[in-house]
């Protein structure tokens, strides 16, 4: 049964040009879509890791504000002059400068 189902699907056996094109299509979607994610998530975590008091930050959730104490896990920034919100760390998006220039 299962030699007949096979027979009926081609049964020509291996063809390199197959290989050649899923081997294509695997550098094609890793150059356009692992590697630029790959880059930009190493870009973010040596940001986060980088954070300093004063750095003007975006969070995710779209608050613009700036460093007021950095802490293991947490920051705490300013967002009005008596404003101040704790975050996680996680939840920074990107430096506010780098926001304005796109």
């Amino acid at each position: 049964m299962i030699r007949t189902v096979l027979l009926q699907a081609g049964g020509q056996g291996f063809d390199p040009m197959t290989l050649l094109l899923w081997g294509g299509i695997f550098v094609v979607f890793y150059f356009f879509m692992i590697r630029p994610q790959q880059k930009k998530a190493k870009d973010q975590k040596k940001f986060i890791s980088e954070i300093k008091k004063g750095d003007s930050i975006v969070t995710t959730g779209g608050i613009h504000g700036k460093v007021f104490s950095v802490e293991d896990e947490t920051v705490t920034i300013e967002v009005d002059k008596s404003t101040k919100l704790t975050l996680e760390k996680s939840s920074i998006s990107l430096e506010a400068s780098k926001r304005e220039k796109k």
